[in-house]
This record gives C-alpha cells, structure tokens and sequence, in this order.
C-alpha cells in the first residue's frame, strides 16, 4: 500500500476546521499530549524505516491509540461539527484520528510522540480507528516494501493485544476490509465533490491501490 505525505489541518476557511480545532482544544484539556503541533518531524515516505517496523513501535503505537480513545471519549463535538469525510457523531461513537499512519508519526529517537494530520479526524467507532492503524502499522498489505509476509499475522495480533481488543484477528480483518471499502469510497466522493487532496490522490491511484489490499485480505490468513 502505498500511503501519501501527511495532509496537515487545513486553513482557517476550511468548513471541517473548526470542529478540528475543538477536538483538538479537548485533547489538550485532558492532559493528552499525543497530537504535536502541526509542523513537527513527521514521519518518513516508502519505504519505512526499520525503526516503523520494530515491535516496540507497534506496541507504541498501539497504545497511543488506546490512550487517545480514552481521551476523546467524553467529546460530545459541536452541534453544527463539519468533519471532511462527513458523518455525523452520535452516542456510541468517537472522533477517530482516521490517519494514524506512519506518514503522520512523530517520534523522539526511538519513541513515539504522537500523530500529526488531523485532517480526517470524524465520527467512526474505535474499532473502525484501530482497523486503519492495523493496516497502516502491521502493514496488511504487500506494496509497503514489507518482505516478512508470514509475520503479518503475529504483528496484527500483537497490535491488537497491545491495544486491549478482544475480538478475534479475523473480524479485525473483516473490519478492516469494511474501513478501506469505506476509505475508497469517502476518497472518491470527496475528489468528486472538489477536494483538491483527494483529487491528488484519485490521480495518483490510491483507490486502486487500496482496492487491491481490499481483495487482497479476503485470503488473509488469520
């Protein structure tokens, strides 16, 4: 899979900016200190490095989502909270960062500091979050330059024990399939719609790419 370069918070005009800029009020207002000002050292471009591909970032990894899950659960967003890929939030469900990927790390040495690019940030539940993480970090994907594809497995189920997810590693992967159908589908909508980035990456055929992993984990062996 190959994954852009981070796309940091949009300007001030932007409709979803708001509503990012609340959540992102609330985060630092719980004492989260996982999402850096925009403009920190992000993380790198294909290939990853071998420090994204160390277990001990994955275990970070994972539990800088858990600790963010926490510390967005009580965000109840603005009545009139525009969010980029749309929806709306309701009970039950959170503020998913969306793009935890390792294009949008940031890290100190060899510790993980959080995400940047909360562009995409929108209602989802925790497991559609952990499901994009999943096949951003594990990578479920054979285009990530990742050669270890028997590791796969062993890496996903380490990233879910790390986060506390109970489910089994198949309906991880059934989520995941779900998550990037869905992906594909708010890319194109929002290309169509006008969104200069998501024309970018329609042109630079993302969508097919991700549509290609989608068929991909249907012979996952999980």
């Amino acid at each position: 899979m190959s994954f852009e370069p981070e796309l940091p918070i949009g300007p001030v005009g932007e409709p979803w900016t708001p509503a990012v800029q609340s959540l992102l009020r609330h985060l630092e207002n719980t004492g989260f200190d996982g999402a850096p000002p925009v403009g920190g050292a992000a993380g790198p471009a294909l290939p990853w490095p071998e420090w994204a591909r160390n277990d001990d970032t994955l275990w970070q990894v994972a539990q800088w989502l858990r600790e963010y899950h926490q510390a967005v659960a009580g965000f109840v967003p603005p009545a009139d909270a525009v969010w980029r890929k749309g929806g709306a939030w309701e009970p039950g469900l959170i503020i998913g960062h969306n793009d935890a990927a390792p294009y949008n790390a940031t890290r100190d040495g060899r510790r993980l500091t959080g995400f940047v690019g909360w562009d995409f940030a929108g209602p989802v539940t925790r497991e559609a979050d952990l499901a994009f993480t999943a096949f951003a970090w594990v990578p479920l994907s054979f285009e990530d330059g990742w050669t270890e594809l028997d590791d796969r497995p062993r890496r996903l189920r380490l990233l879910l024990d790390a986060y506390g997810w109970r489910g089994t590693a198949g309906s991880m992967i059934r989520e995941v399939r779900d998550r990037m159908s869905a992906a594909i589908h708010d890319i194109r909508r929002l290309a169509t719609d006008g969104d200069h980035d998501c024309r970018e990456l329609i042109h630079s055929g993302l969508d097919l790419r991700l549509a290609a992993a989608v068929k991909e984990l249907a012979a996952f062996p999980a």
